[in-house]
Protein backbone atom coordinates (compact mmCIF):
# COMPACT_ATOMS: atom_id res chain seq x y z
CA UNK A 1 0.00 0.00 0.00
CA UNK A 2 1.33 3.45 -0.92
CA UNK A 3 0.05 6.97 -0.31
CA UNK A 4 -1.90 7.00 -3.57
CA UNK A 5 -4.17 4.27 -2.17
CA UNK A 6 -5.48 6.66 0.46
CA UNK A 7 -7.31 8.64 -2.23
CA UNK A 8 -10.03 6.02 -1.68
CA UNK A 9 -10.66 7.83 1.64
CA UNK A 10 -11.34 11.07 -0.23
CA UNK A 11 -14.32 12.15 1.85
CA UNK A 12 -12.54 11.65 5.15
CA UNK A 13 -9.32 13.32 4.03
CA UNK A 14 -11.20 16.26 2.51
CA UNK A 15 -13.11 16.80 5.77
CA UNK A 16 -9.89 16.70 7.81
CA UNK A 17 -8.37 19.32 5.48
CA UNK A 18 -11.43 21.53 6.06
CA UNK A 19 -10.97 21.21 9.83
CA UNK A 20 -7.26 22.08 9.62
CA UNK A 21 -7.89 25.12 7.42
CA UNK A 22 -10.51 26.41 9.85
CA UNK A 23 -8.12 25.97 12.78
CA UNK A 24 -5.35 27.83 10.93
CA UNK A 25 -7.73 30.63 9.97
CA UNK A 26 -8.84 30.99 13.59
CA UNK A 27 -5.24 31.25 14.83
CA UNK A 28 -4.43 34.13 12.48
CA UNK A 29 -7.76 35.97 12.71
CA UNK A 30 -8.94 38.73 15.01
CA UNK A 31 -12.19 39.04 16.95
CA UNK A 32 -13.50 41.50 14.36
CA UNK A 33 -13.34 38.86 11.63
CA UNK A 34 -15.57 36.41 13.53
CA UNK A 35 -18.40 36.53 10.97
CA UNK A 36 -15.93 35.98 8.14
CA UNK A 37 -14.66 32.85 9.87
CA UNK A 38 -18.17 31.44 10.09
CA UNK A 39 -18.73 32.15 6.40
CA UNK A 40 -15.34 30.60 5.57
CA UNK A 41 -16.17 27.43 7.50
CA UNK A 42 -19.50 27.08 5.69
CA UNK A 43 -17.90 27.83 2.30
CA UNK A 44 -15.14 25.25 2.85
CA UNK A 45 -17.70 22.61 3.74
CA UNK A 46 -19.68 23.61 0.65
CA UNK A 47 -16.60 22.86 -1.46
CA UNK A 48 -16.20 19.57 0.39
CA UNK A 49 -19.81 18.70 -0.46
CA UNK A 50 -19.31 19.51 -4.15
CA UNK A 51 -16.13 17.41 -4.19
CA UNK A 52 -18.15 14.44 -2.98
CA UNK A 53 -20.15 14.38 -6.23
CA UNK A 54 -17.06 14.15 -8.44
CA UNK A 55 -16.01 10.72 -9.77
CA UNK A 56 -14.12 8.83 -7.06
CA UNK A 57 -11.96 5.75 -6.62
CA UNK A 58 -13.59 2.72 -5.02
CA UNK A 59 -11.99 -0.17 -3.19
CA UNK A 60 -10.90 -1.18 0.29
CA UNK A 61 -8.11 -0.37 2.76
CA UNK A 62 -6.56 -1.83 5.91
CA UNK A 63 -7.25 -5.42 4.98
CA UNK A 64 -10.91 -4.76 4.28
CA UNK A 65 -11.69 -2.72 7.43
CA UNK A 66 -12.50 0.29 5.25
CA UNK A 67 -14.74 -0.02 2.18
CA UNK A 68 -15.68 2.52 -0.48
CA UNK A 69 -18.31 1.80 -3.13
CA UNK A 70 -20.61 3.88 -5.30
CA UNK A 71 -23.45 3.24 -2.84
CA UNK A 72 -21.35 4.34 0.14
CA UNK A 73 -20.35 7.53 -1.70
CA UNK A 74 -24.04 8.25 -2.38
CA UNK A 75 -24.87 7.81 1.32
CA UNK A 76 -22.09 10.18 2.35
CA UNK A 77 -23.24 12.77 -0.17
CA UNK A 78 -26.76 12.69 1.29
CA UNK A 79 -25.30 13.34 4.76
CA UNK A 80 -23.13 16.17 3.38
CA UNK A 81 -26.19 17.92 1.94
CA UNK A 82 -27.90 17.75 5.33
CA UNK A 83 -24.86 19.09 7.20
CA UNK A 84 -24.39 21.94 4.72
CA UNK A 85 -27.99 23.09 5.20
CA UNK A 86 -27.60 22.89 9.00
CA UNK A 87 -24.43 25.02 8.83
CA UNK A 88 -26.31 27.64 6.82
CA UNK A 89 -29.20 27.71 9.26
CA UNK A 90 -27.06 27.90 12.40
CA UNK A 91 -25.13 31.08 11.60
CA UNK A 92 -27.65 33.51 13.07
CA UNK A 93 -27.63 31.62 16.35
CA UNK A 94 -23.82 31.35 16.48
CA UNK A 95 -23.49 35.13 16.04
CA UNK A 96 -25.34 35.76 19.29
CA UNK A 97 -23.16 37.33 22.04
CA UNK A 98 -23.31 34.24 24.28
CA UNK A 99 -21.89 32.07 21.48
CA UNK A 100 -19.44 34.56 20.05
CA UNK A 101 -16.30 33.25 21.73
CA UNK A 102 -16.92 29.59 21.05
CA UNK A 103 -18.81 29.40 17.77
CA UNK A 104 -16.01 27.61 15.91
CA UNK A 105 -16.24 24.83 18.49
CA UNK A 106 -19.63 24.08 16.96
CA UNK A 107 -17.98 23.39 13.59
CA UNK A 108 -15.23 21.24 15.12
CA UNK A 109 -17.77 19.11 16.99
CA UNK A 110 -20.07 18.84 13.98
CA UNK A 111 -17.26 17.78 11.66
CA UNK A 112 -16.01 15.28 14.26
CA UNK A 113 -19.41 13.60 14.40
CA UNK A 114 -19.62 13.57 10.60
CA UNK A 115 -16.17 11.97 10.36
CA UNK A 116 -17.35 9.22 12.70
CA UNK A 117 -20.43 8.69 10.53
CA UNK A 118 -18.21 8.38 7.45
CA UNK A 119 -16.28 5.56 9.11
CA UNK A 120 -19.51 3.89 10.24
CA UNK A 121 -20.82 3.81 6.68
CA UNK A 122 -17.48 2.69 5.19
CA UNK A 123 -16.81 0.04 7.84
CA UNK A 124 -15.80 -3.37 6.58
CA UNK A 125 -15.81 -4.95 10.01
CA UNK A 126 -17.55 -4.51 13.34
CA UNK A 127 -14.52 -2.93 15.00
CA UNK A 128 -14.38 -0.03 12.51
CA UNK A 129 -18.16 0.30 12.80
CA UNK A 130 -18.01 0.59 16.58
CA UNK A 131 -15.13 3.08 16.56
CA UNK A 132 -16.98 5.24 14.05
CA UNK A 133 -20.13 5.05 16.15
CA UNK A 134 -18.32 6.27 19.27
CA UNK A 135 -16.55 9.04 17.36
CA UNK A 136 -19.93 10.22 16.12
CA UNK A 137 -21.80 9.92 19.45
CA UNK A 138 -19.58 11.73 21.97
CA UNK A 139 -19.34 15.07 20.08
CA UNK A 140 -23.11 14.96 19.46
CA UNK A 141 -23.74 14.87 23.21
CA UNK A 142 -21.50 17.94 23.52
CA UNK A 143 -23.49 19.71 20.81
CA UNK A 144 -26.75 18.92 22.60
CA UNK A 145 -25.34 20.50 25.78
CA UNK A 146 -23.94 23.47 23.83
CA UNK A 147 -26.25 25.98 25.56
CA UNK A 148 -24.26 25.76 28.78
CA UNK A 149 -26.28 28.55 30.42
CA UNK A 150 -29.54 26.63 30.04
CA UNK A 151 -30.34 23.78 32.42
CA UNK A 152 -32.48 21.97 29.83
CA UNK A 153 -29.58 21.81 27.38
CA UNK A 154 -27.20 20.40 29.99
CA UNK A 155 -29.80 17.88 31.11
CA UNK A 156 -30.41 16.80 27.51
CA UNK A 157 -26.68 16.27 26.94
CA UNK A 158 -26.39 14.12 30.08
CA UNK A 159 -29.42 12.04 29.10
CA UNK A 160 -28.07 11.47 25.62
CA UNK A 161 -24.56 10.41 26.68
CA UNK A 162 -25.81 8.06 29.41
CA UNK A 163 -28.42 6.36 27.24
CA UNK A 164 -26.02 6.25 24.28
CA UNK A 165 -23.53 4.43 26.52
CA UNK A 166 -26.19 1.85 27.40
CA UNK A 167 -27.15 1.34 23.74
CA UNK A 168 -23.49 1.03 22.73
CA UNK A 169 -23.03 -1.59 25.43
CA UNK A 170 -26.00 -3.56 24.15
CA UNK A 171 -24.66 -3.42 20.60
CA UNK A 172 -21.16 -4.35 21.71
CA UNK A 173 -22.54 -7.38 23.53
CA UNK A 174 -24.26 -8.48 20.34
CA UNK A 175 -21.03 -8.00 18.39
CA UNK A 176 -19.11 -10.06 20.98
CA UNK A 177 -21.57 -12.95 20.52
CA UNK A 178 -21.15 -12.71 16.74
CA UNK A 179 -17.38 -12.83 17.15
CA UNK A 180 -17.61 -15.73 19.57
CA UNK A 181 -19.81 -17.81 17.26
CA UNK A 182 -18.16 -16.98 13.92
CA UNK A 183 -14.54 -16.31 14.93
CA UNK A 184 -14.30 -13.08 12.95
CA UNK A 185 -15.32 -9.41 12.99
CA UNK A 186 -15.03 -8.90 9.21
CA UNK A 187 -18.37 -8.60 7.45
CA UNK A 188 -17.28 -10.77 4.53
CA UNK A 189 -16.31 -13.62 6.89
CA UNK A 190 -19.24 -13.26 9.28
CA UNK A 191 -21.72 -13.61 6.38
CA UNK A 192 -20.83 -17.24 5.88
CA UNK A 193 -20.89 -18.09 9.58
CA UNK A 194 -24.36 -16.91 10.60
CA UNK A 195 -27.20 -19.37 10.93
CA UNK A 196 -30.61 -19.43 12.56
CA UNK A 197 -29.40 -20.78 15.90
CA UNK A 198 -30.68 -19.22 19.17
CA UNK A 199 -27.38 -17.61 20.17
CA UNK A 200 -26.91 -15.83 16.84
CA UNK A 201 -30.56 -14.76 16.79
CA UNK A 202 -29.94 -13.18 20.21
CA UNK A 203 -26.82 -11.45 18.82
CA UNK A 204 -28.84 -10.07 15.90
CA UNK A 205 -31.52 -8.73 18.26
CA UNK A 206 -28.90 -7.04 20.47
CA UNK A 207 -27.15 -5.48 17.48
CA UNK A 208 -30.38 -4.14 15.95
CA UNK A 209 -31.47 -2.82 19.37
CA UNK A 210 -28.25 -0.82 19.68
CA UNK A 211 -28.81 0.90 16.34
CA UNK A 212 -32.54 1.26 17.03
CA UNK A 213 -31.66 3.71 19.81
CA UNK A 214 -29.80 5.94 17.34
CA UNK A 215 -32.74 5.86 14.92
CA UNK A 216 -35.34 6.52 17.68
CA UNK A 217 -37.29 3.33 17.06
CA UNK A 218 -39.85 2.30 19.68
CA UNK A 219 -39.33 1.11 22.38
CA UNK A 220 -35.89 2.79 22.27
CA UNK A 221 -37.32 6.26 21.56
CA UNK A 222 -37.97 7.64 25.05
CA UNK A 223 -34.91 9.92 25.04
CA UNK A 224 -35.81 11.66 21.81
CA UNK A 225 -38.38 14.29 22.86
CA UNK A 226 -36.45 15.45 25.94
CA UNK A 227 -33.15 15.69 24.07
CA UNK A 228 -34.67 17.49 21.07
CA UNK A 229 -36.44 19.98 23.34
CA UNK A 230 -33.32 20.71 25.40
CA UNK A 231 -30.88 20.87 22.50
CA UNK A 232 -30.35 24.02 20.41
CA UNK A 233 -32.88 23.95 17.57
CA UNK A 234 -30.29 23.44 14.83
CA UNK A 235 -28.65 20.62 16.78
CA UNK A 236 -32.06 18.96 17.11
CA UNK A 237 -32.39 19.24 13.32
CA UNK A 238 -28.93 17.70 12.92
CA UNK A 239 -29.89 14.82 15.21
CA UNK A 240 -33.16 14.19 13.39
CA UNK A 241 -31.64 14.10 9.92
CA UNK A 242 -27.88 13.51 9.76
CA UNK A 243 -27.36 11.33 12.82
CA UNK A 244 -30.48 9.29 12.14
CA UNK A 245 -29.66 9.02 8.44
CA UNK A 246 -26.17 7.61 9.11
CA UNK A 247 -27.56 4.96 11.47
CA UNK A 248 -30.26 4.01 8.95
CA UNK A 249 -27.64 3.63 6.20
CA UNK A 250 -25.51 1.37 8.40
CA UNK A 251 -28.45 -0.77 9.50
CA UNK A 252 -29.88 -1.29 6.04
CA UNK A 253 -26.47 -2.10 4.53
CA UNK A 254 -25.76 -4.74 7.19
CA UNK A 255 -29.24 -6.27 7.13
CA UNK A 256 -29.02 -6.79 3.38
CA UNK A 257 -25.48 -8.23 3.47
CA UNK A 258 -24.09 -9.51 6.78
CA UNK A 259 -27.46 -10.52 8.28
CA UNK A 260 -29.03 -11.65 5.00
CA UNK A 261 -29.22 -15.27 6.18
CA UNK A 262 -30.96 -14.14 9.38
CA UNK A 263 -33.86 -12.53 7.53
CA UNK A 264 -36.42 -14.83 9.15
CA UNK A 265 -35.29 -13.52 12.54
CA UNK A 266 -35.09 -9.79 11.88
CA UNK A 267 -38.01 -9.29 9.48
CA UNK A 268 -40.75 -9.97 12.10
CA UNK A 269 -38.80 -7.89 14.64
CA UNK A 270 -38.65 -4.91 12.26
CA UNK A 271 -42.33 -5.29 11.36
CA UNK A 272 -43.36 -5.04 15.03
CA UNK A 273 -41.00 -2.11 15.59
CA UNK A 274 -42.30 -0.32 12.48
CA UNK A 275 -45.92 -0.52 13.61
CA UNK A 276 -45.10 0.42 17.21
CA UNK A 277 -42.88 3.33 16.16
CA UNK A 278 -45.45 4.80 13.75
CA UNK A 279 -48.29 4.53 16.25
CA UNK A 280 -46.34 5.87 19.25
CA UNK A 281 -44.81 8.74 17.27
CA UNK A 282 -48.14 9.83 15.82
CA UNK A 283 -50.20 9.57 19.00
CA UNK A 284 -47.71 11.53 21.09
CA UNK A 285 -47.18 14.16 18.37
CA UNK A 286 -50.88 15.08 18.58
CA UNK A 287 -50.45 16.07 22.24
CA UNK A 288 -47.43 18.36 21.82
CA UNK A 289 -47.43 22.15 22.03
CA UNK A 290 -43.68 22.75 21.97
CA UNK A 291 -42.61 22.63 18.32
CA UNK A 292 -39.27 20.94 18.97
CA UNK A 293 -41.00 18.14 20.90
CA UNK A 294 -43.63 18.06 18.15
CA UNK A 295 -40.96 17.55 15.49
CA UNK A 296 -39.24 14.99 17.72
CA UNK A 297 -42.31 12.74 17.78
CA UNK A 298 -42.83 13.44 14.10
CA UNK A 299 -39.30 12.16 13.45
CA UNK A 300 -40.07 9.03 15.51
CA UNK A 301 -43.11 8.36 13.32
CA UNK A 302 -41.04 8.92 10.17
CA UNK A 303 -38.51 6.36 11.46
CA UNK A 304 -41.32 3.80 11.50
CA UNK A 305 -41.99 4.50 7.81
CA UNK A 306 -38.26 4.10 7.05
CA UNK A 307 -38.39 0.54 8.40
CA UNK A 308 -40.87 -0.41 5.67
CA UNK A 309 -38.15 -0.32 3.03
CA UNK A 310 -35.86 -2.45 5.20
CA UNK A 311 -38.53 -5.08 5.80
CA UNK A 312 -38.80 -5.72 2.05
CA UNK A 313 -35.25 -7.12 2.07
CA UNK A 314 -34.65 -6.23 -1.59
CA UNK A 315 -32.39 -3.85 -3.51
CA UNK A 316 -35.51 -1.93 -4.44
CA UNK A 317 -36.28 -1.57 -0.75
CA UNK A 318 -32.76 -0.27 -0.13
CA UNK A 319 -33.21 2.31 -2.89
CA UNK A 320 -36.52 3.49 -1.39
CA UNK A 321 -34.89 3.98 2.03
CA UNK A 322 -31.99 6.02 0.63
CA UNK A 323 -34.39 8.10 -1.46
CA UNK A 324 -36.67 8.66 1.54
CA UNK A 325 -33.71 9.83 3.66
CA UNK A 326 -32.83 12.36 0.93
CA UNK A 327 -36.44 13.59 0.92
CA UNK A 328 -36.45 13.65 4.72
CA UNK A 329 -33.30 15.80 4.78
CA UNK A 330 -34.99 18.58 2.81
CA UNK A 331 -38.41 18.31 4.47
CA UNK A 332 -37.33 18.10 8.09
CA UNK A 333 -34.58 20.72 7.83
CA UNK A 334 -37.05 23.12 6.22
CA UNK A 335 -39.33 22.78 9.26
CA UNK A 336 -36.46 23.02 11.76
CA UNK A 337 -35.04 25.96 9.80
CA UNK A 338 -38.22 28.00 10.22
CA UNK A 339 -38.48 27.09 13.91
CA UNK A 340 -34.82 28.06 14.38
CA UNK A 341 -35.19 31.47 12.71
CA UNK A 342 -38.31 32.27 14.73
CA UNK A 343 -36.83 31.06 18.03
CA UNK A 344 -33.59 33.01 17.52
CA UNK A 345 -35.53 36.21 16.80
CA UNK A 346 -38.36 35.94 19.33
CA UNK A 347 -37.63 33.07 21.73
CA UNK A 348 -41.04 31.55 20.91
CA UNK A 349 -41.39 27.86 20.09
CA UNK A 350 -44.98 26.88 20.92
CA UNK A 351 -47.59 26.09 18.30
CA UNK A 352 -50.02 28.73 19.59
CA UNK A 353 -47.24 31.33 19.28
CA UNK A 354 -47.62 30.87 15.52
CA UNK A 355 -51.26 32.01 15.49
CA UNK A 356 -51.61 34.49 12.64
CA UNK A 357 -48.00 33.93 11.57
CA UNK A 358 -48.97 34.21 7.89
CA UNK A 359 -50.20 37.78 8.45
CA UNK A 360 -46.68 39.07 9.10
CA UNK A 361 -44.36 36.38 7.70
CA UNK A 362 -45.91 34.93 4.53
CA UNK A 363 -42.65 33.52 3.09
CA UNK A 364 -41.64 31.63 6.24
CA UNK A 365 -45.23 30.41 6.52
CA UNK A 366 -45.13 28.98 2.99
CA UNK A 367 -41.83 27.21 3.70
CA UNK A 368 -43.33 25.62 6.81
CA UNK A 369 -46.43 24.63 4.83
CA UNK A 370 -44.34 22.87 2.17
CA UNK A 371 -42.21 21.16 4.82
CA UNK A 372 -45.17 19.83 6.81
CA UNK A 373 -47.08 18.74 3.70
CA UNK A 374 -44.00 16.92 2.45
CA UNK A 375 -43.58 15.17 5.82
CA UNK A 376 -47.28 14.25 5.68
CA UNK A 377 -46.92 12.84 2.15
CA UNK A 378 -49.10 15.26 0.17
CA UNK A 379 -48.58 15.09 -3.64
CA UNK A 380 -46.79 16.33 -5.66
CA UNK A 381 -44.19 17.10 -2.98
CA UNK A 382 -41.18 14.85 -2.44
CA UNK A 383 -42.59 13.31 0.74
CA UNK A 384 -45.46 11.75 -1.20
CA UNK A 385 -43.13 9.91 -3.56
CA UNK A 386 -40.84 8.90 -0.69
CA UNK A 387 -43.70 7.19 1.16
CA UNK A 388 -45.25 5.81 -2.01
CA UNK A 389 -42.04 3.98 -2.93
CA UNK A 390 -41.69 2.64 0.65
CA UNK A 391 -45.27 1.32 0.54
CA UNK A 392 -44.62 -0.21 -2.88
CA UNK A 393 -41.53 -2.04 -1.57
CA UNK A 394 -43.58 -3.65 1.22
CA UNK A 395 -46.55 -4.42 -1.04
CA UNK A 396 -44.16 -6.15 -3.44
CA UNK A 397 -43.52 -8.69 -0.67
CA UNK A 398 -47.26 -9.27 -0.15
CA UNK A 399 -47.38 -7.58 3.28
CA UNK A 400 -50.56 -5.65 2.54
CA UNK A 401 -51.59 -5.53 6.20
CA UNK A 402 -48.46 -3.51 6.94
CA UNK A 403 -49.22 -1.14 4.07
CA UNK A 404 -52.74 -0.63 5.45
CA UNK A 405 -51.39 0.23 8.93
CA UNK A 406 -48.86 2.63 7.36
CA UNK A 407 -51.59 4.39 5.32
CA UNK A 408 -53.76 4.81 8.45
CA UNK A 409 -50.78 6.30 10.28
CA UNK A 410 -50.17 8.63 7.35
CA UNK A 411 -53.72 9.95 7.73
CA UNK A 412 -53.20 10.45 11.46
CA UNK A 413 -49.96 12.33 10.81
CA UNK A 414 -51.75 14.61 8.35
CA UNK A 415 -54.12 15.60 11.17
CA UNK A 416 -51.43 16.87 13.52
CA UNK A 417 -49.43 18.54 10.75
CA UNK A 418 -52.62 20.40 9.85
CA UNK A 419 -52.86 21.63 13.45
CA UNK A 420 -49.71 23.67 12.86
CA UNK A 421 -50.91 24.79 9.43
CA UNK A 422 -54.20 25.89 10.99
CA UNK A 423 -52.37 27.99 13.60
CA UNK A 424 -50.27 29.67 10.92
CA UNK A 425 -52.87 30.31 8.21
CA UNK A 426 -56.35 30.07 9.74
CA UNK A 427 -56.25 31.24 13.35
CA UNK A 428 -56.14 35.03 13.58
CA UNK A 429 -54.20 36.87 16.23
CA UNK A 430 -54.44 40.48 17.36
CA UNK A 431 -50.73 40.43 18.21
CA UNK A 432 -49.00 38.19 15.67
CA UNK A 433 -45.23 37.88 15.58
CA UNK A 434 -43.38 40.77 14.04
CA UNK A 435 -41.73 40.47 10.63
CA UNK A 436 -38.67 38.22 10.94
CA UNK A 437 -35.88 38.58 8.41
CA UNK A 438 -33.36 36.04 9.66
CA UNK A 439 -29.74 35.58 8.67
CA UNK A 440 -29.08 35.70 4.87
CA UNK A 441 -27.41 32.26 4.90
CA UNK A 442 -30.30 30.83 6.88
CA UNK A 443 -32.71 32.11 4.24
CA UNK A 444 -30.52 30.57 1.53
CA UNK A 445 -30.65 27.28 3.43
CA UNK A 446 -34.44 27.45 3.39
CA UNK A 447 -34.39 28.11 -0.37
CA UNK A 448 -32.27 24.97 -0.87
CA UNK A 449 -34.68 22.87 1.20
CA UNK A 450 -37.71 24.17 -0.71
CA UNK A 451 -36.03 23.46 -4.05
CA UNK A 452 -35.21 19.98 -2.78
CA UNK A 453 -38.79 19.32 -1.66
CA UNK A 454 -40.07 20.33 -5.08
CA UNK A 455 -37.33 18.97 -7.34
CA UNK A 456 -36.78 15.59 -5.69
CA UNK A 457 -40.52 14.94 -5.87
CA UNK A 458 -41.32 16.23 -9.34
CA UNK A 459 -38.05 15.20 -10.97
CA UNK A 460 -38.55 11.43 -10.68
CA UNK A 461 -35.28 10.42 -12.45
CA UNK A 462 -33.54 11.14 -9.12
CA UNK A 463 -35.14 7.98 -7.74
CA UNK A 464 -34.09 6.09 -10.88
CA UNK A 465 -30.51 7.23 -10.25
CA UNK A 466 -30.64 6.13 -6.60
CA UNK A 467 -32.12 2.82 -7.67
CA UNK A 468 -29.39 2.26 -10.27
CA UNK A 469 -26.68 2.82 -7.66
CA UNK A 470 -28.43 0.48 -5.18
CA UNK A 471 -28.77 -2.31 -7.75
CA UNK A 472 -25.06 -1.95 -8.48
CA UNK A 473 -24.04 -3.42 -5.13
Amino acid sequence: MDLSNFIIMRNELSLIVVVLLILIAEIFSSKKSHSLLLNLATALFGLHTILGFLPAETGSLFGGMYQNTALIILMKNVLNIGVLVVLMQVQGWLKKPENNNRSLEFYMLTFSTLLGMYYMISAGDFLMLYLGLELATIPIATLVAYDVYKMKSTEAGIKLILLAAVSSGVMLYGISIIYGTTGSLYFSEVMGGLAMNPLQILATVFFISGLAFKISLAPFHLWTADVYEGAPTNVAGYLSVVSKGASVFVLIALLFTVFKDMVEAWKPLLAVMAVTTMVVGNLFAIRQQNLQRFLAFSSIAQAGFILLGMISGTSYGMATVIYFILVYVFSNLAAFGVVSIVKNATGKDRIDDYNGFYQTNPMLSLVMLLALFSLAGIPPLAGFFGKFFLFAAVAEQGMYWLVLIAVINTIVSLYYYLLVVKAIFVVRSENPMELIKGDPLARLGLVITVLGILAVGIYSPIFDWVQAVSFGI
